[in-house]
C-alpha cells in the first residue's frame, strides 16, 4: 500500500525519458512520485554511423529501446517534441527517431507523453530559457550524481524523465478532466437540442 506520504503526493512512477535523434538518441530512466527526489535507474546513448542508410540506422534506435523497455519496464515514456529547425535533414531524422521510440512503447502499451524543450527546462531549472549547461548541472544535482551526464543527450533524457514524474501525471489529470468535461457539456447540448422545440403561435 505504500507510506501516508506516498498515497497522499502520487503512485511512484518509473519514466524512460528520451532525446530523440539519428545520430545520437538519449535515453534515461528514472523512479520518482511527484513532490519527491527523483532516483536514476540507468542512462546511456544509442550511436548511429551516419554510413549507414537512414533506415537500419532507426532499427538500432528500435532494437534499444525495446531492449530498455524490456529490462527496465517503464511506466511512462516521455519524448522530447520536435519542433522544426533550420537545418531540415536534421529535424527529419529527430522526428523519424521519435516516431520510432513512440511505437515501441505503443507496442507494450506504455503510455507516452511528448514535452516541449521549454518545458522541460522550466521544470528542472525555473526557467523555460535554460542552457544545456544549466539543464547537466540540475539533473546532476537532482539526483545527486557525482559529474554531469555525457553528451548532453544523456542529461536531456534525464530532464524529460524527472519532467515528467513531476509534471506529466498532473497535466495527465488534467487534460483527462477538461476532455470530461467537454464530452458532459457535448452531451448536455444534444440532450438539450433534441427536446427543446420552438413555441407554437399561442403558446408562450
Amino acid at each position: 500500500m505504500g507510506d501516508p506520504v506516498t498515497r497522499q503526493l502520487g503512485a511512484r512512477m518509473r519514466v524512460l525519458g528520451i532525446d530523440p535523434g539519428l545520430t545520437r538518441c538519449g535515453l534515461g530512466v528514472v523512479d520518482g512520485v511527484p513532490g519527491r527526489q527523483p532516483l536514476l535507474v540507468a542512462v546511456d546513448v544509442v550511436r548511429t554511423s551516419s554510413d549507414l542508410d537512414v533506415a537500419r540506422r532507426l532499427v538500432a534506435i528500435e532494437e534499444t529501446i525495446d531492449g530498455w523497455i524490456a529490462r527496465y519496464r517503464p511506466t511512462a515514456v516521455a519524448i522530447e517534441r520536435v519542433f522544426a529547425q533550420h537545418n531540415v535533414q536534421t529535424v527529419m531524422g529527430t522526428a523519424q527517431a521519435a516516431g520510432v521510440a513512440m511505437l515501441v512503447a505503443a507496442r507494450h502499451g506504455i503510455p507516452v507523453s511528448l514535452h516541449t524543450p521549454s518545458e522541460v527546462k522550466a521544470a528542472i531549472t525555473g526557467s523555460g530559457r535554460a542552457s544545456k549547461e544549466q539543464v547537466g548541472a540540475m539533473v546532476t544535482r537532482i539526483l545527486k550524481l557525482d559529474d554531469v551526464p555525457q553528451p548532453a543527450d544523456a542529461a536531456d533524457a534525464l530532464a524529460l524523465a524527472i519532467c515528467h514524474v513531476w509534471r506529466g501525471s498532473t497535466t495527465a489529470r488534467l487534460n483527462k478532466a477538461v476532455e470530461a468535461a467537454a464530452h458532459h457539456t457535448g452531451r448536455r447540448r444534444g440532450a438539450f437540442g433534441r427536446s427543446a422545440h420552438p413555441p407554437s403561435k399561442g403558446q408562450k
